[in-house]
């Protein structure tokens, strides 16, 4: 009797413990991508998702990251890789490539996009998400801004949607736009028939709604869902959702939009998660619905530095309407999800705190970037030196191509160091670690030559001017060899040190105002870089200087 009894035990203990192995659980850590990726769009093609981001004018384009559980990412490449593709040669750091939008259909990648003030909109495809994709195809007839396509399994149709003018391009109120689309010819990359207006305005044209952007349609339970941005990529920033029985429409609002916001609250709270929009629906690995977002993280305010970042949250559905979880409630920072966590090999870390060291002795990481075009004729990588940077003439507050390769300041509190192997010739020549937001923001420590010494300088740009100011100097020995670099940011402020025998930090300037380079006060959309960077300040030089490695760090308290 005992031994049966012992045996049920058993059998009732291991039923329990093989549930509970099966029942899997993670925590999907927002953001899921920290620092500068705004304006996401995911695709999900069997058990892999592909997300990809903007990136303005920087180069290359457009990261492509893949991921198995919606948690860990891995970039894989970028959309726009080849300068034979496009450049941005001549743009501010700030316009360039707006929203791009993922698509997958038949076997192929599609990807729509803005470059805002040269190509206007286009489209690309691969067979491989890692690429390579396509040369852009233009799109003329879509004038506007945001385009996305959307496939119809059950017609096989393809449509074309986006941000266009308001009704006769007469706006009733400065932001009034409409959301437009086309049917769309997906093998030959064109628009057919008729242009159709779906939304003016946005919900409530009475109430003078703006910027309805980044728009998307998914179907479900024999509905079209119209979800899009409402009220601008800022504080008041929404998501807001339509739906129809009809692709074409009509489409009517939800009565409890906005269906994600965070403009209620308030905005002293700690730890706040702001600006929250420019949605996307995905089906997880559960089964269960989830939304990729932008949203922001400030140290105070309105002010930010790491630009706008990539979120993730559940969607819950109530009388066949979507509702991203909390609604108007804060958004977490951490959500538990019923199932297995997939790490990725080789990635880098992206969510969360981390810390590592990038090292230039055979290819450079696809997650570093360059100004406005690649021009591998200024760089060299080796084990011995690492990065070595060819000095040109160009400066990072001109829009050209510098010699500038930038890595994204992805925490509040962070840490960025290398070690700068450089021989100063002249005053004009200078290389060295930079903090910069874009070309009239930045904080620059470099060395340099005054009075025909070896020097150490600390700059802050001038905006609107093409000039810096020196904010101080301290004299180097004859023969410094390896110089350490650091720049660390605390919210809102960095400190810049130094070190001359790779052991010791000497504190250069604390305290500089980090507002100076916030998104808000440059009046931007991107977020801060780390980079190295060599000039020789519009003169022809023939030096170089030698970055053996970039080392990062992010310690931020909400992440502990």
């Amino acid at each position: 009797m005992i031994k049966k009894i012992c045996k049920v035990v058993l059998t009732i203990f291991g039923f329990i413990l093989s549930h509970t192995v099966c029942a899997q659980t993670t925590t999907l850590a927002n953001p899921i991508l920290t620092g500068f990726y705004p304006d996401p769009s995911i695709v999900k093609v069997g058990p892999d998702y592909y997300l990809v981001t903007s990136t303005f004018s920087y180069f290359p384009g457009i990261p492509v990251f893949h991921s198995q559980d919606l948690k860990n990412w891995k970039q894989i490449g970028n959309v726009i890789d080849r300068p034979t593709q496009m450049d941005f040669m001549g743009e501010r750091l700030t316009r360039g490539l707006f929203a791009p939008a993922i698509s997958f259909y038949k076997g192929t990648y599609y990807l729509t996009c803005t470059d805002i003030d040269h190509d206007g909109n286009f489209v690309v495809t691969a067979q491989n998400p890692a690429g390579p994709w396509s040369d852009p195809v233009k799109i003329p007839s879509v004038r506007g801004i945001d385009p996305s396509i959307y496939f119809d399994e059950e017609t096989a149709k393809a449509y074309i949607l986006y941000n266009s003018d308001a009704p006769d391009r007469k706006p009733l109120y400065s932001g009034h736009r409409t959301i437009r689309m086309y049917e769309f010819d997906y093998q030959n990359l064109k628009v057919v028939g008729e242009e159709k207006q779906l939304v003016n305005g946005g919900v409530d044209l009475s109430k003078k709604p703006v910027w309805i952007e980044a728009p998307h349609i998914m179907k479900r339970n024999g509905w079209y869902y119209l979800y899009a941005a409402e009220g601008g990529t800022s504080v008041n920033h929404s998501e807001v959702v339509l739906r129809s029985k009809e692709v074409w429409g009509p489409y009517v609002p939800f009565e409890g939009n906005p269906i994600l916001t965070q403009r209620e609250l308030p905005t002293d709270r700690k730890d706040a998660i702001t600006s929250a929009g420019h949605a996307q629906f995905v089906d997880g690995p559960d089964g269960k619905m989830y939304c990729i977002f932008l949203a922001v993280r400030p140290y105070e305010g309105d002010y930010y530095n790491t630009g706008r970042e990539t979120f993730i949250a559940p969607v819950t559905w109530k009388n066949d309407w979507p509702m991203i979880e909390h609604g108007e409630k804060a958004i977490s920072y951490r959500y538990p999800v019923s199932y297995k966590e997939v790490k990725l090999k080789g990635a880098l870390p992206q969510s969360g705190n981390f810390a590592y060291t990038l090292t230039f002795d055979k290819e450079l990481d696809p997650t570093l970037l360059f100004m406005r075009t690649l021009d591998k004729s200024w760089y060299s990588l080796s084990k011995k030196q690492g990065l070595t940077l060819k000095l040109k003439p160009e400066t990072v507050m001109e829009l050209g191509n510098p010699a500038f390769i930038g890595k994204r300041q992805q925490h509040l509190f962070s840490i960025a160091e290398t070690e700068l192997v450089f021989s100063p010739k002249s005053e004009k020549e200078k290389a060295g670690l930079i903090i910069l937001q874009d070309e009239d923001h930045f904080y620059w420590l470099c060395q340099s030559r005054s009075l025909g010494k070896d020097v150490l300088q600390l700059y802050q740009s001038k905006p609107r001017s093409k000039e810096m100011e020196l904010l101080t100097e301290v004299p180097l020995a004859a023969k410094t060899g390896k110089l350490g670099l650091r720049i660390s940011s605390e919210g809102d402020a960095y400190s810049f040190h130094f070190s001359t025998d790779a052991k010791t930090w000497v504190l250069l300037k604390d305290k500089m105002d980090a507002k100076f380079l916030s998104t808000k006060v440059a009046g931007s959309f991107i977020g801060c870089l780390y980079g190295l960077y060599a000039t020789s300040s519009g003169e022809p030089s023939a030096n170089t200087a030698s970055f053996q490695y970039l080392k990062y760090a992010g310690n931020d308290p909400v992440f502990k």
